[in-house]
């Protein structure tokens, strides 16, 4: 190795020395000791979580009127169909049944209404 070729090594090992150590200028070193109390954060206050919901009114009255009638007996069930003479009678039943039910519904969805 030639003089000139060891310089260079040393200077380039030296240049890398140099520039390790200044990364290293910043840093503060980790501490294990416990953080003395003028230094720890006091914890945040916990907050009672509020209700998302507003809570139930009381019921006062029923919303369901006293003079709704009971579910009627529809007609076109599973018996009544199976012991129908024919198809014009088992869609005479179909029919009478939707009839009923349309009634019962349209009651119910106006019930539902009122109590909203």
């Amino acid at each position: 190795m030639t003089p000139a070729m060891f310089r260079r090594v040393l200077a380039v090992g030296c240049a890398t020395l140099i520039l390790a150590g200044c990364q290293s200028l910043g840093r503060k070193p980790v501490s294990t000791a416990p953080a003395t109390a003028a230094q720890t954060i006091p914890a945040p206050i916990p907050r009672e979580r509020a209700e998302t919901r507003p809570a139930p009114l009381p019921m006062l009255r029923s919303c369901v009127p006293r003079n709704l009638p009971v579910s009627p007996a529809y007609p076109d069930t599973d018996a009544a169909l199976r012991a129908a003479a024919g198809a014009a009678d088992r869609y005479q039943l179909l029919a009478a049944g939707r009839l009923l039910r349309q009634q019962r519904l349209s009651d119910l969805e106006w019930i539902i209404e009122r109590c909203r």
